[in-house]
């Protein structure tokens, strides 16, 4: 349970997204469609976080998994999912724009 809270509320980290993204990650918008419709980032899929368990075969073969959100706290619990499931390759991307300015850094 407490893996759980910590990949939750677990900071950014700038230099493993950084390569992620240097690396072509797959990125998900962890938000809803009606958030992602308003503007994400260029290449993101939507895959919402109510939905990710069920979309596992979506992450399966990916190198690097890039999830982001809004404010980091959903991208945290895709993490967790992910990682439950034997995902080892996943970064928490935090906030769209994070993962935005880090793809204009690239």
């Amino acid at each position: 349970m407490f893996g759980i809270f910590k990949n939750m509320f677990a900071p950014t980290d700038d230099g493993e997204l950084k390569e992620a993204v240097s690396n072509g990650a797959f990125l998900v918008d962890v938000r809803t469609p009606a958030e992602f419709s308003a503007g994400s980032v260029k290449g993101a899929v939507n895959i919402p976080l109510d939905k990710v368990s069920g979309q596992l075969s979506k992450f399966k073969g990916k190198k690097n998994i890039v999830v982001f959100c809004r404010s980091g706290n959903r991208s945290g619990q895709a993490k967790s999912i992910l990682e439950q499931n034997g995902f080892r390759n996943v970064t928490n991307g935090g906030t769209l724009q994070n993962v935005n300015q880090e793809l204009n850094n690239k």
